[in-house]
């Protein structure tokens, strides 16, 4: 039996600025489960990152406002939360790897410094025992020599070993749910592997659940147990990580499958790409947000807005392709 862990309903996250209002979450709904992992895939602009801030109520404001919607926590609305009530939850229930960590890391304070104010925070614990546990979390992502690393500065240390001071960071109180970031943004395919193999060792030892943000299908096929596909705002398509690759049904999901290389072609082609450019949130397109690109767009797709349609019980997908009564037109 699944445990539901969190639960968004209808997310809205709205940036007020002097050109207009960007509507950069406009209606984001998705589940992660405990002990399991959720992907969230979707071009830059979609809203990925801004869903996962608002989750841990770290928009700026102004310009940034959560204008609408539900965050259920184990049950417990967190836009309802106190500020005190929030900072307790974040960086202890809730953690957050960066996306990218060198900017992420204050630059000024040693590595141990960044991990034991959190652990001094939410634990209770005196420095001494702090900094114990944060030797042992060095150990436990993989940095060789914690003893001495633990007082190293971030520009001492490799980009690889940057994101594992940053996951340390984020895993320092064993969280129940660690959201990712692009948590392999900028680093070469080896070190790639390794944080992956990394999150999900400590995942299944800890037994958390991850929320998975990126926009490479490869590392969600390699992680993830169920998969929310985002486009401007919105979650087009939402699934378990086997339907969305074998039964992708949104046009802008089939889209994204279409662009992947693969090594198994014979014939030479040119690689697909999803033709026009992703919506400026200051001016979303009237209806479906995705028809000035998609090739099955009908009339009504230009005027109407579809809405999140049930395929079977963990398939829903925003399409009127698969609405009762647009479907016939297709």
């Amino acid at each position: 039996m699944r445990n539901l862990l969190l639960e968004v309903k209808n997310l809205k996250t709205y940036f007020y600025t002097d050109e207009g209002i960007a509507r950069a979450v406009d209606g984001m709904d998705f589940l992660i489960y405990r002990g399991e992992t959720l992907g969230m895939i979707g071009e830059s602009g979609c809203g990925k990152s801004v869903s996962a801030l608002s989750i841990l109520r770290l928009i700026d404001s102004p310009p940034g406002r959560i204008v609408e919607g539900e965050i259920l926590f184990e049950g417990e609305d967190l836009l309802k939360k106190s500020t005190s009530e929030i900072r307790k939850i974040r960086g202890n229930s809730i953690s957050m790897i960066f996306q990218e960590p060198m900017t992420s890391l204050n630059p000024v304070y040693t590595i141990g410094n960044q991990i034991m104010e959190s652990i001094i925070w939410h634990q209770n614990l005196n420095k001494e025992k702090a900094r114990e546990k944060a030797i042992r979390i060095l150990d436990l992502v993989g940095i060789p020599s914690p003893e001495k690393r633990i007082d190293e500065y971030p520009h001492q240390l490799s980009g690889g070993m940057r994101q594992r001071a940053m996951i340390a960071i984020a895993l320092s109180c064993e969280p129940k749910l660690l959201i990712a970031d692009e948590p392999t943004t900028a680093l070469d395919v080896t070190i790639q592997a390794q944080i992956l193999g990394l999150i999900k060792k400590i995942k299944e030892e800890i037994g958390m659940a991850v929320m998975m943000i990126t926009h490479d299908l490869g590392v969600i096929a390699e992680v993830a147990n169920d998969v929310v596909v985002a486009y401007s705002g919105k979650a087009v398509e939402y699934a378990d990580v086997k339907t969305i690759f074998k039964h992708p049904k949104h046009p802008y999901t089939q889209a994204l499958y279409d662009s992947i290389p693969r090594l198994t072609d014979t014939k030479k082609r040119r690689l697909e790409v999803i033709s026009g450019i992703v919506p400026n949130p200051l001016d979303f397109p009237s209806g479906c947000r995705f028809h000035p690109r998609c090739k099955f767009a009908k009339s009504f797709c230009k005027e109407e807005e579809p809405q999140l349609e049930e395929v079977n019980s963990s398939h829903k997908v925003r399409c009127f392709i698969y609405n009762q009564e647009k479907s016939r037109h297709f």
